[in-house]
């Protein structure tokens, strides 16, 4: 089973840290992988949900990019990362209010309340109690409660 973090959140969702780059890293640190949500604009790399807030530290890229599952939040970012001369190494995807979507790995990103899918990753299962058995991976907020 993938276990992801959620924006960073671990046990629950902390609007005021979510995204942030040490939040993300100190998830990754503990053995979690996790979903960010990037930007791209004015030629660069951000995170953020709803608006680009942070620089995007590249070494999280270098260091974890196994662990990454990129969100990319405007059209922008997902042109940006297909030319990225890494982009091989990457998992990203773009998705809005889609049933599923594949990420760039080929993994089938469902959205909450769609389970069960075979070999899926259930995204907030807890928001719709989701039957998660046949999923490979979770992402949630409270990530720590599955693992």
């Amino acid at each position: 089973m993938i276990f992801i973090s959620h924006r960073g959140n671990l046990t629950g969702k902390n609007p005021q840290m979510e995204n942030k780059p040490s939040y993300i890293s100190d998830a990754l640190n503990q053995g979690y992988h996790c979903e960010v949500d990037v930007w791209f604009v004015d030629n660069k790399f951000m995170l953020g949900h709803d608006e680009p807030k942070y620089g995007f530290p590249f070494v999280l890229f270098r260091s974890f990019y196994n662990k990454l599952w990129i969100h990319c939040k405007n059209t922008e970012a997902i042109s940006a990362l297909n030319d990225f001369p890494e982009t091989h190494l990457l998992n990203y995807f773009w998705h809005q209010n889609d049933d599923v979507t594949l990420t760039s790995k080929g993994y089938i990103w469902a959205y909450p309340g769609k389970q069960p899918i075979k070999s899926s990753i259930a995204v907030l299962p807890e928001i719709h109690n989701d039957d998660t058995t046949h999923a490979i991976g979770i992402c949630s907020d409270n990530i720590k409660k599955y693992k």
